[in-house]
């Protein structure tokens, strides 16, 4: 285990939810904090299935359940996280409602405690420069399901110190994760390569080349990928997408990252992938048939 020993965790939506028990699981006090009781309970009930899932496959041991279940507090008290040794933040991917957090988080902890993000498009650099703690600042990258997947892309910005990131990656490893180490450019690794590659499954769609079965099974059956671009999408969220995709358009002015228009039109429809019920294909129905877009 890493010298940390009391980890705090910034909103418990599916990411913040899949850290905290990742955090718990790995043996640490972890307390968790969100804006309100029907949003902990939610995630505290998620947590709860995860985990019992993970026993029922044999994965996890029950006495370990048990034991990570005990090390889970949560709150809607954000000062309640100033005796933590590290908070990660996984509120919504928006830069003023993170720095408003950080700027709160930074009077309340002592000076010690490391920052980190799990921003998957925004730079941790523009994070940092809300707070007078630039050098213990990194980025916490994980990847959904937090419980399954194993990556974690730790990020260092211009002022991380070295001993600050090196802590943050044996945190990371702590955790049973295989860490990363980036660069603080907008999208990191993995989203550096994969969003170029989502927004051009779409454009293909919109220019006709295949429908959504075939441009999905083209690229399982040809790369050898779990799942296809547009079934990825879904599961991902369009909604999530869209905005990293502008957040990424806006930073590098590079087409490739530039939202399609049909992606655009589906969000505005509501119809942000499985979380909604209804993406490039429809949930509502067994299995889920391709949906109406219009094409």
């Amino acid at each position: 285990m890493s010298d940390i020993k009391r980890v705090g965790v910034l909103g418990c939506g599916l990411m913040g939810s899949g850290i905290a028990q990742v955090a718990a699981a790995g043996g640490y006090d972890t307390l968790v904090r969100d804006v309100s009781r029907e949003i902990l309970d939610r995630a505290r009930a998620g947590i709860d299935r995860s985990l019992a899932t993970l026993v029922e496959k044999g994965k996890v041991p029950a006495p370990e359940r048990d034991a990570a279940l005990k090390r889970l507090t949560f709150t809607t008290t954000t000062a309640d996280l100033r005796a933590c040794d590290i908070v990660v933040e996984a509120v919504t991917e928006d830069l003023e409602t993170k720095n408003a957090l950080w700027r709160e988080l930074d009077g309340l902890c002592p000076p010690a405690t490391i920052f980190a993000s799990n921003t998957s498009s925004l730079t941790i650099a523009a994070m940092a420069a809300a707070t007078k703690r630039p050098d213990r600042f990194v980025g916490l990258h994980f990847f959904n399901p937090v419980p399954l997947m194993p990556l974690v892309e730790v990020v260092r910005t211009v002022t991380t110190s070295d001993e600050t990131f090196a802590r943050a990656f044996a945190f990371a490893k702590s955790l049973g994760k295989a860490p990363v180490a980036a660069k603080d450019n907008s999208g990191f690794i993995v989203n550096l390569l994969l969003v170029p590659y989502l927004l051009d499954a779409i454009r293909a769609l919109e220019h006709g080349v295949a429908s959504v079965p075939d441009i999905d099974k083209a690229m399982q059956l040809g790369c050898g990928y779990p799942m296809g671009p547009l079934t990825l999408l879904d599961f991902v969220g369009l909604d999530t997408t869209y905005k990293i995709a502008e957040i990424m358009f806006a930073e590098y002015r590079d087409a490739k990252y530039a939202p399609p228009p049909l992606l655009k039109r589906m969000v505005l429809a509501g119809m942000s992938g499985r979380k909604s019920g209804k993406g490039f294909y429809d949930y509502s129905v067994t299995p889920p048939a391709v949906s109406r877009l219009g094409l």
